[in-house]
């Protein structure tokens, strides 16, 4: 067998949600659709995801949900709906992960993400899924500003942790409950996220 071959056997079979359901209450207007570069942050990190060695791509929609998909209708992506995004981040992992299983129960892990982390980039992505094949832990974890959150990797053996999750809160609960089984990857740039229109324009600042 050559090592080609090889390669092409042991690589992890990853998918990727983008977790874009939210209704910005506290920017007033669909940070989803906050532009720069000429693109909007679900582009961005669409393309983004797209570029990665991760398939499928998922796209949970919620508040803004028809505005949204017309951003993206020309992408190979998978977009879903989450009918109940009123009930915070969870509902949307929930929908993300069930959506995954319904396509295939073949994937081994799944990278969550969100798409007011301009930062994330293709390299980032990649080596979340890299580092999870070279050290099977079931987590693998951005670290940044003292904390550890997404975008993360979780091992297909998480899922069901993962859609029973209740409440306005995401995947850091189930980090910290196998904090043990968590490989931590420092990423300075996951810092930075938009949720207000200071952040916005702080945001814009750094780009220069």
């Amino acid at each position: 067998m050559t090592p080609q071959r090889q390669a092409l056997i042991t690589l992890p079979a990853v998918a990727l949600i983008i977790l874009a359901a939210g209704a910005s209450t506290r920017l007033g207007t669909p940070k989803q659709l906050l532009t720069y570069g000429g693109q909007s942050l679900l582009f961005r990190a669409a393309q983004t995801a797209l570029g990665s060695v991760c398939k499928p791509v998922v796209i949970v929609l919620g508040a803004y949900a028809e505005a949204l998909k017309q951003d993206v209708k020309d992408l190979p992506v998978e977009v879903v709906e989450n009918p109940n995004w009123t009930e915070g981040m969870s509902s949307s992992v929930r929908t993300g992960i069930t959506a995954l299983n319904s396509f295939s129960d073949k994937i081994d892990a799944a990278v969550l993400m969100l798409c007011d982390q301009p930062f994330v980039s293709v390299d980032v992505i990649n080596n979340l899924v890299e580092i999870y094949r070279v050290t099977n832990k079931l987590i693998i974890a951005s670290e940044y500003g003292g904390a550890l959150g997404v975008p993360a990797l979780f091992s297909r053996s998480l899922f069901e942790e993962l859609v029973i999750l209740k409440g306005d809160v995401g995947a850091k609960r189930v980090i910290t409950k196998y904090s043990s089984e968590v490989y931590k990857v420092a990423f300075s740039g996951g810092a930075i996220d938009i949720d207000t229109p200071q952040d916005y324009q702080e945001f814009l600042a750094l780009l220069g």
